[in-house]
């Protein structure tokens, strides 16, 4: 018995000791990991290094209009080989009629998102008539704008088929490949919204919640498993003025505009950044909704943001039927 006590007391201390050897290591890597954001923040794109897109092939949902659109031009500019999505056939011509004008080429197709079969079909064709994916980008996402007791049942099912669930069928269908070729890249494009919940948005802005926890697990995946080749960018902007939030005015900040978040996103993937949020001043506020009284942070947003007042005046879209 005494052996056994003698045996837990050194299990113990060699317990304490890799907890304590661990903490000293993560403390000096994270003052290197800190002066080295300090250092690349301060640090102009054009001085950086930037990885090249060109000859890679990049699926962009949601490419039929707004920043799927600007992104769609951007990238095949870089050279890369465009390939779109969208529910709307007339939208993915005018985007590949703009990337044509260019004098580039971009490859479309009609997938509805919110069909789980249609989107592994979709996949299965990119990959027999273009090859296998380097970048997605689930950039795809609609709104209602309608209050909780205002949504019907087949909106909010539609929203999370389309904001959440589709990354999930997206990512199946072609990280395999990209773990194959060692290297890819997955851009997941989540909302402010996703960060601090929305009035009128109940169904919007938790499926854009979602997409935080669904990059950020599949970041922890992707590192736990050894393919620190594969990278995972969350895109959180503000309100962009797409026509998506029309009737919003919001007090404090202007909306972003389309051509801004693309450029940004663009840059971001080229910087393999794991976070990108729109504009770079709004992270630095949220952290006061955990920070402060939850009454001092509702009179802050109704009383000086006005965010709910904004809201109101934001046009209703079709509901899903």
């Amino acid at each position: 018995m005494l052996e056994d006590r003698k045996m837990k007391t050194q299990s113990h201390v060699s317990s304490i000791f890799d907890i304590a050897k661990d903490t000293v290591l993560f403390l000096v890597l994270s003052c290197y990991y800190i002066l080295e954001s300090l250092f690349w923040t301060l640090v102009p794109n054009a001085l950086r290094p930037m990885k090249s897109l060109k000859g890679d092939i990049v699926l962009v949902t949601g490419g039929g209009g707004g920043v799927g659109r600007r992104l769609a031009i951007r990238l095949a500019r870089l050279g890369a080989k465009v390939v779109i999505w969208d529910i709307n056939e007339d939208a993915l011509n005018k985007t590949c009629s703009a990337v044509r004008d260019e004098g580039y080429e971009a490859k479309s197709y009609v997938v509805d998102l919110a069909d789980r079969a249609a989107v592994y079909k979709a996949a299965q064709k990119v990959k027999r008539e273009v090859g296998k994916v380097d970048v997605l980008i689930n950039n795809a996402g609609i709104v209602f704008g309608e209050t909780l007791l205002e949504l019907n049942d087949t909106a909010i099912e539609r929203t999370y088929k389309v904001n959440i669930l589709s990354h999930y069928w997206t990512v199946k269908a072609f990280l395999p490949d990209m773990i194959e070729n060692g290297k890819g890249h997955i851009v997941t494009v989540g909302s402010v919204a996703g960060l601090l919940g929305t009035y009128r948005c109940t169904d919007y802005s938790a499926t854009k919640f979602a997409t935080v926890g669904f990059h950020e697990s599949l970041f922890t995946e992707l590192r736990a498993h050894g393919h620190s080749s594969i990278y995972a960018t969350l895109v959180c902007p503000y309100y962009i003025n797409t026509g998506m939030f029309d009737g919003v005015s919001p007090r404090l900040m202007p909306m972003l505009e389309p051509d801004y978040v693309a450029e940004t996103m663009i840059d971001s993937i080229r910087k393999n950044e794991v976070n990108c949020i729109m504009p770079g001043s709004v992270k630095y506020l949220l952290p006061l909704k955990c920070l402060l009284p939850a009454k001092m942070c509702w009179d802050l947003m109704h009383r000086v943001m006005k965010g709910p007042q904004s809201m109101m005046e934001l046009k209703k879209k079709p509901q899903a039927t």
